[in-house]
């Protein structure tokens, strides 16, 4: 299982990026705009160099649900391989059965 603090950290940055979300694809628009003078893209690019460094999409991490591993992760369903394996297993993962041949 991964340490409670970095699991809260990831929480945080879930919260920042929800937060600031608005706000940052909206200096995005103006940098991207063609139309936009040199001086207004300037402008914008400080803008978002003072929003917070956690508050981009990239900087989150996909963890497991129920053990918080960061690798290994299945985005379809949530969970790390070891723990997708168990739920197969136990038949909790509806339509996927174990490879045979």
């Amino acid at each position: 299982m991964a340490k409670k603090s970095m699991i809260a950290r990831e929480e945080k940055r879930k919260k920042l990026v929800k937060k600031f979300d608005v706000k940052r694809k909206a200096i995005k628009e103006v940098i991207r705009n063609p139309d936009a003078s040199y001086e207004e893209k300037e402008a914008a690019h400080l803008q978002l160099q003072k929003l917070p460094r956690d508050s981009s999409v990239t900087r989150v991490r996909n963890r497991c649900n129920i053990t918080g591993r960061p690798h290994g992760y299945y985005r379809k369903f949530g969970l790390s391989r070891n723990k997708l394996r168990e739920a197969t297993m136990r038949g909790d993962v509806p339509g996927v059965v174990k490879a045979s041949w």
